[in-house]
Parts: C-alpha cells; sequence; structure tokens
C-alpha cells in the first residue's frame, strides 16, 4: 500500500490538472504524438508477410468460423498447405492471439475474398494497429509513473516519448502483421502493473487479472516467458523481498507458463526437427560454425546501432545482407566486451535494488530471444525483433537524461527543459517515421525502396523484381512496361545470383521473359524452379499458360504455317500433357501435314485422355492404312 507520504507527493504532482506533470496531460501529449507519426499509415494497404498471415490465410478470412482452426494450428498452418509444405521453421509458430483479432475484424468489416479485400477491413486493420500501439504507451506511462517512478514525472514521460516516437517501431506499427509484437508488449506491461498491485493488495481479483494478463501475453509471442526472470527481479528491487521471496512469488506464472507451453507443444510439436535447407529461413547455413557465432555476435552491434541511429531502415536483413565474419573483426569483440559489460552492470545494479537492473535486463533478455544465440529463430534480424528491447533502451536513455537534469533544481526550468528537448528529438524522428510510414503502403513501394538499401538481399531484390512486374501490368504505366519489366530482369538476376535456388526468383525471372514472348527462357527458368522445387503449386499453372499461349499462336499460324503451327502445338501438349484438345489439334494438324503416325498417336492419346471424344475417333479412322 502506499504511504501516506507518498500518496501526498503523488497528490501534490497531479493537483494542476493542466500541469505538463499531471498524468492527463503527458497522455494527451503522447495521444497526439503518436497521431501525428502514424495517421498516415491509416490509408497503406498490405505489405510484407500480411500476405501469407491475413489475406490468404483460409482460417482468416472464415471469420468468426475460424477461429477454433487459428487456436488450434501454427500460425502458418494455411500457408504451409497451400504450398503444399511441411512446417519449416524450427520450434513452430504458436502466435494465436493477433491471428484470432485479424479475423474478428474479417468478420465485422471484411467481405472474407482473399482475391479482392475489402478495403474497409483494411484500413480498419491499420488504425487499430496505431490504436493499439498508442494504448500501449499510455499503459507504459502509468506502469512507470505508479508503480516504479512514483515521485518522478520526468522519468516516465520522457520513456514513453522515446518508445513512442522511435523509428525502429515503423515496421511494428505500419506492417498490420506485426501486431503480435504489440500484444505482447501490452499484455506484459499490464502483467507487471497487476503483479505489482497484487503484491500490495493480496486480492484474489488482482490475482486472476495478473495471470490472465500473462496468459494473453503467451498467446501474443513467445517473448512473455522472459517475465519469470523479469518479475523477481523487480519483486526484489521495487518490494525489497529476498531472492527466495521473489522467486516463491513467481511460482504462480511459471505455473500459466508451463500451461501455456503444453498447449503450444500440443499444438505445434517441436516445429521443424530438420535443418532448412533454404537459406532464406536458414541464414547461417553456408557460414562454419565459428563463422555462424561471431556473425550472431556482430548482429548485436546492427541492433544497438539502429536503436542510436535509425537510417536507414529495410523490412529485411536476410542472406546476404549481413556478410558472414569471424572472430577476426575487431567489432564482434567490442559485441562481446560491450554485452559482458551489460550483463555485469544488470547484476551491479540488481544487488543495489536499482531500477536500471530491469531496464537493461529486460533489453538483454528480449534481444537474447531473437539474437539466434539462444536458439534458432529463422532470420539474421528484424527491426521488428528489437521491439521489445528498446523500451529498456528507452528507459535507460531516460534516466540519463534526469540524471544529467539533477542539478537543475527549479521545477519550472527542468520542465522547460524537458519539453524543448522532447520537441528536438521528436522533429527528425518525425521525418523518419512519417516518411517511413509512406514506404510500407504496399510492396511494390517498400520493396523498391529496399531493394537501395539493401542491395545484397536475395529476398529483397526478388520481391523488387516482382513489384516492378506488378507495376508494369498497371494500365498507367503501359507506356513504361519494357522500362520496368528489364528493371524485374535486374533485380530477380541478381536474386538467383545471390541464392542460386531461389525458386520464386526463378518464377518470376519466367514471369519476365514470358511477357517480353521469349517464351524459350520462360520454360528454362520454370524448369530451374522445378527442379528445385517440384511440387510448388504455382508451376502447374504457370505452365498451363505457357501451354495455351503456345496453343493459341498455333492455332492462329495455322494455315499459313503449319510446320511452326504444329511445333506450337508439340509445346502446348509436352507443358500440359492433360489437355485433351491440345491433342486432338495436334492430330488435326499433323493430319493435314500428312505425318498420319504422328496424327495416329496424339489422337490415341486424346481418347485416353477424353475416351468418348467422337472427333478423334472419327480422324483415326479416316488416317490412310
Amino acid at each position: 500500500m502506499k504511504t501516506k507520504a507518498e500518496k501526498k507527493s503523488n497528490s501534490s504532482i497531479t493537483a494542476n490538472t493542466f500541469s505538463f506533470s499531471s498524468f492527463r496531460v503527458q497522455s494527451f501529449l503522447l495521444i497526439i504524438v503518436g497521431l501525428i507519426f502514424y495517421a498516415n499509415s491509416f490509408k497503406n494497404e498490405y505489405a510484407l508477410d500480411d500476405g501469407i498471415v491475413i489475406i490468404k490465410n483460409e482460417y482468416v478470412q472464415q471469420g468468426l468460423r475460424g477461429v477454433p482452426k487459428i487456436l488450434k494450428t501454427d500460425s502458418y498452418d494455411s500457408f504451409y498447405k497451400q504450398m503444399n509444405a511441411k512446417q519449416q521453421l524450427s520450434g513452430g509458430r504458436y502466435r494465436p492471439l493477433s491471428v484470432v483479432t485479424f479475423a474478428l475484424e474479417e468478420q465485422f468489416f471484411g467481405n472474407g475474398d482473399k482475391e479482392k479485400p475489402s478495403d474497409t477491413v483494411t484500413y480498419v486493420r491499420h488504425v487499430v494497429n496505431v490504436l493499439l500501439y498508442i494504448f500501449s504507451i499510455i499503459v507504459l506511462l502509468y506502469f512507470l509513473r505508479n508503480s516504479i517512478f512514483k515521485q518522478n514525472v520526468y522519468i516516465p514521460f520522457l520513456t514513453c516519448l522515446i518508445f513512442l516516437i522511435h523509428p525502429l517501431h515503423t515496421e511494428v506499427v505500419a506492417n498490420v502483421k506485426s501486431r503480435d509484437e504489440i500484444l505482447s508488449f501490452l499484455f506484459i506491461i499490464l502483467t507487471l502493473i497487476t503483479a505489482l498491485r497484487y503484491r500490495e493488495e493480496k486480492s484474489t481479483k488482482m490475482l486472476f487479472w495478473t495471470l490472465t494478463f500473462y496468459f494473453l501475453a503467451l498467446l501474443s509471442k513467445e517473448y512473455a516467458i522472459t517475465l519469470l526472470i523479469i518479475l523477481p527481479l523487480l519483486f526484489y528491487v521495487l518490494l525489497n523481498k529476498t531472492i527466495k521471496e521473489s522467486l516463491q512469488h513467481t511460482i504462480p506464472y511459471f505455473i500459466v507458463a508451463a500451461v501455456y507451453l503444453l498447449i503450444r507443444f500440443s499444438v505445434v510439436g517441436v516445429g521443424s526437427t530438420q535443418e532448412n535447407t533454404d537459406v532464406l529461413n536458414n541464414p547461417y547455413m553456408f557460414a562454419t560454425s565459428v563463422e555462424k557465432k561471431a556473425t550472431q555476435l556482430e548482429v548485436l552491434n546492427h541492433y544497438l546501432k539502429l536503436l542510436f541511429y535509425p537510417h536507414p531502415l529495410s523490412s529485411d536483413y536476410s542472406y546476404s545482407t549481413i556478410p558472414y565474419t569471424n572472430f577476426s573483426n575487431p567489432m564482434v569483440w567490442f559485441s562481446i566486451v560491450f554485452t559482458l559489460s551489460l550483463i555485469v552492470l544488470t547484476f551491479y545494479f540488481f544487488n543495489k535494488r536499482n531500477i536500471i537492473s530491469f531496464a537493461l535486463a529486460f533489453y538483454l533478455l528480449h534481444l537474447f530471444m531473437v539474437s539466434n544465440l539462444v536458439m534458432d529463430i529463422g532470420a539474421t534480424m528484424g527491426e521488428r525483433l528489437v521491439y521489445h528491447s528498446s523500451f529498456g533502451f528507452a528507459l535507460v536513455m531516460a534516466i540519463l537524461i534526469d540524471f544529467a537534469l539533477k542539478k537543475i533544481t527549479n521545477q519550472k526550468s527542468k520542465e522547460s527543459i524537458v519539453i524543448v528537448l522532447s520537441l528536438l528529438i521528436s522533429i527528425p524522428c518525425a521525418s523518419i517515421v512519417i516518411e517511413r510510414n509512406g514506404d510500407w503502403v504496399n510492396d511494390k513501394k517498400l520493396f523498391t525502396t529496399d531493394a537501395l538499401t539493401v542491395p545484397n538481399s536475395a529476398l529483397v531484390n526478388g520481391n523488387a523484381g516482382k513489384a516492378y512486374v506488378d507495376l508494369s501490368e498497371m494500365e498507367d504505366n503501359k507506356p513504361m512496361e519494357a522500362e520496368l519489366l528489364k528493371k524485374a530482369e535486374y533485380h530477380l538476376k541478381k536474386s538467383v545470383e545471390i541464392h542460386p535456388k531461389y525458386v520464386n526468383g526463378y518464377l518470376n525471372l519466367g514471369v519476365v521473359y514470358f511477357k517480353l514472348k521469349d517464351y524459350k527462357k520462360t520454360e528454362e527458368y520454370w524448369n530451374v524452379a522445378k527442379k528445385i522445387f517440384p511440387n510448388n503449386p504455382l508451376l502447374k499453372r504457370n505452365f498451363q499458360v505457357l501451354a495455351t499461349t503456345y496453343f493459341n499462336e498455333a492455332m492462329t499460324t495455322g494455315e499459313k504455317d503449319i510446320k511452326n503451327a504444329i511445333v506450337g502445338l508439340e509445346k502446348a501438349c509436352e507443358l500440359d500433357p492433360s489437355n485433351a484438345e491440345y491433342w486432338y489439334n495436334l492430330g488435326g494438324a499433323s493430319f493435314t501435314a500428312k505425318e498420319y503416325e504422328k496424327a495416329k498417336n496424339a489422337w490415341t492419346k486424346t481418347l485416353q485422355l477424353k475416351p468418348g471424344y467422337v472427333q478423334a475417333q472419327q480422324g483415326l479412322l479416316a488416317i490412310p492404312k
């Protein structure tokens, strides 16, 4: 319970409702800033993984009917089925809460059409992401003011402001799929609030809420498992409990975590147990064991750099954006020394019962979760992956700023400095975030932009190539069609040079040459894709389209050039051997050219595919004996 002195102090801080120091004013300012930063994302379309998690997810498209399936399957289950693929990621992906919210939005605002999704539901999803993000900041402000810094109104505000405006968070907010990050963080903070409240009040109601919030945090994303360390740390630092008492108070959360893990294991098992053979999902596949560990450590520097200087930003850092390195690289040793220093400082401040230990632990624990040092996550790094850790960073920065202002005893002067400083850091961040929101408008804009930022990424080059193909198909871009296809060719060739087994790169290169009417190269690239991934569901459709093209051209030129018509019909039959019409017309053309043996074989094949084909039967009877 709060002491009389604490209550009196808090009362004096918030006595003036319209003072900058009041919770209401600080919340209002954060809401306004959040809307200024992200309002231009409301009209964005879908981008990146939105396709496989939302648009093409049959369970999401079913609305409420799909919720039971969402709760009982891997988050990528629908995608795996469509691609005729098995579970590919180590550990699986069980993050149903955000996917359930997508299904609910589809139920009330969507049309259940994955080919042409409703503009309304797209708009709603972006608005919800922004509102959830801002709401999580307000909840964070409440937590910091009421649970951590009861006598300081500046550290909570500066922490929330830095976290709110940090450009690294653009992906999390502007990319709808990343709602799992927002929900995870929100429920983690709610868990911390109610956990501390329960220790003060000992009410059954508060115990129910803290365990419920913790379970929801786990259903949002696995990161909440870190609370099994963070909670006892907070109990020790804030409540002056012994280490033994702090661990005892955490037992209910261990029980909830165990229940979650049992559910998770029953749904997704251990995930893929075989090494992924695609370097895009296994980024260290070509590295030696030494290179793998050195590169994983060096990647921590990239996160640190982006936290201090978030420019340029990219939607992807996969192979081979970050080159493999080894322990002869001094930056690897910098990462080791810096990280070990943070760990030592965490224990030092923990022993001092200083809240900085909480900030550092929050940063380190969540960073280790995504570092590949603890477990393989199927990615080198990602801006969304450092979302949780950035809270620890923001908190440390706010504490340092407040420490620098300690000598200023005049509260009005201190308040003015905080306000001016807030403006100084907000303006450059706003310029980055607002512009970056525009990059996330759709895949076309995102990948054509990011291809300039990460030119060595196989995935981004491949996606940029696909984006240029899509742009070439737009009516307004018809005058630039050839130029756009050349750009597509450039990026797609670069993608397969970087990653010679990149199936989508070969598929889209085939599309480029199909549009350029170079059917020989089209078939060549699709055959490469077929060799790598024979069961790819797009291949059959693609070859059918190519077969139809050969057939139509043969039928057009048949009267003028029967020999070339036969060649075209043979290609059509080769590419789509189950089409009876192609075989029948090949028989007819061969008969006209007096190639009776070829005609006989073609019509025989026609009747095998379609036994009652009268014209084929008549054709066979007409062949000279």
